[in-house]
């Protein structure tokens, strides 16, 4: 290419200056003569190297503008993302401080609604207060009769609650003897119905059985720990001497039998020689069947013991009927200790377990009323209620 070039520069003929008259071929060729640079070339070189001053000045001013412009698009992008991060904090805490708020505003509301209640009741109080504070002045007023009435109303029903709670039949009757004795000293002609309400009181607690059916179930529970060292009955040996025949033949043809079977015998003890021997007799129950007799004989006696915490009669008879007869028919009677035994299950029998409790005494309910009218004509109507 370089080559081609510098041929058709050489190949271009050299072409004459504007002013100059072309020269003929037979003109021979002057040499070039050097001049020096005019001043328009020398402007327009200055031209030329001030444009390419703008024109680097403005590529490195538009560089620089688009660099510092996406520093700066980067920075408020940045700060957008601040601001946006902020407003989202801002809008949080808001939302936080609203509920805040509302949970205040509903504080607010509900000790209000407490401090009411509180009013309501203290102004209660206070007018009870001053109910009380009247009746207290105008206790100097009133018969000392009240407070006996009232004692004698608190021991009946005391006796109420031993009776059918505790089932203390002997701490009842003293109570009932006690609120009668508080009456007695009333003077009072009115309550001389209530106190022979209490006498009629004090004589159906008398009639009830008095009988500790706690002590029946322990002395059951004693005689169940017993069962296990009672001796079983033995087999008895039955010697039939009616059997025997005498070996003496007699002269009467009637008692040909008799005589018959005498000599038989003399025959047979001539050839035939029997030896006793005396042993003990073992029980004809083994160790598994005696170990059923004494369980069976356990569950009897405990059936007995539930009837009797329960005041069922008729199953406690029947349940110690039943261990008595289990005792007599498989136990040894000759032992002591089998003797002691049914003893024990025959003093049981008779005992009577039976109960019945009042279901209430005749004389609270007047005696609960009389206070009750006391009072109200004492204090009002508000003192019942107090």
């Amino acid at each position: 290419m370089v080559d081609n070039d510098n041929k058709a520069t050489d190949n271009e003929a050299p072409v004459p200056a504007q002013g100059t008259e072309p020269t003929s071929p037979d003109t021979p060729i002057s040499e070039p003569v050097e001049q020096s640079p005019s001043p328009q070339t020398f402007g327009l070189w200055a031209v030329l190297l001030l444009t390419l001053l703008l024109t680097l000045a403005l590529g490195a001013a538009g560089y620089w503008y688009y660099t510092h412009k996406q520093d700066n698009n980067q920075a408020l992008l940045e700060t957008q993302q601040n601001q946006q991060l902020r407003m989202a904090a801002l809008d949080e805490e808001n939302r936080r401080l609203q509920q805040q708020l509302a949970s205040l505003e509903s504080s607010k509301a509900e000790l209000g609604q407490a401090v009411n209640e509180l009013m309501a009741t203290t102004e209660s109080l206070r007018r009870q207060t001053e109910l009380a504070l009247g009746q207290i002045n105008n206790l100097d007023g009133h018969r000392p009769s009240d407070w006996l009435l009232a004692e004698a109303d608190y021991l009946v029903r005391m006796a109420g609650r031993k009776v059918w709670l505790e089932k203390d039949l002997r701490t009842a009757r003293m109570l009932l003897q006690n609120a009668d004795q508080r009456l007695k000293e009333l003077d009072d002609p009115s309550v001389l119905p209530i106190r022979a309400l209490i006498a009629q009181d004090i004589q159906t607690i008398s009639q009830i059985n008095p009988v500790s059916r706690t002590s029946v179930a322990l002395a059951l529970s004693g005689m169940i720990s017993q069962v296990e060292n009672l001796p079983v009955a033995a087999y008895e040996h039955q010697v039939d001497t009616g059997s025997q025949a005498t070996s003496e033949v007699s002269d009467s043809v009637s008692d040909w039998q008799q005589n018959l079977l005498s000599v038989w015998d003399s025959l047979v003890e001539d050839f035939i020689s029997v030896r006793r021997v005396d042993t003990p007799i073992e029980p004809v129950l083994d160790a598994r069947q005696e170990f059923l007799l004494q369980e069976q004989l356990k569950l009897n006696l405990m059936q007995a013991q539930s009837a009797a915490i329960g005041a069922q009669a008729a199953l406690y008879e029947q349940s110690l009927q039943s261990a008595m007869k289990i005792v007599i028919e498989q136990y040894d009677l000759q032992n002591s200790q089998v003797s002691g035994f049914v003893s024990s299950l025959q003093n049981l029998l008779t005992t009577d377990i039976s109960e019945s409790l009042p279901t209430e005494l005749a004389a609270q309910k007047p005696l609960q009323d009389l206070v009750d009218a006391r009072v109200k004509q004492a204090y009002g109507e508000g003192a019942l209620s107090l």
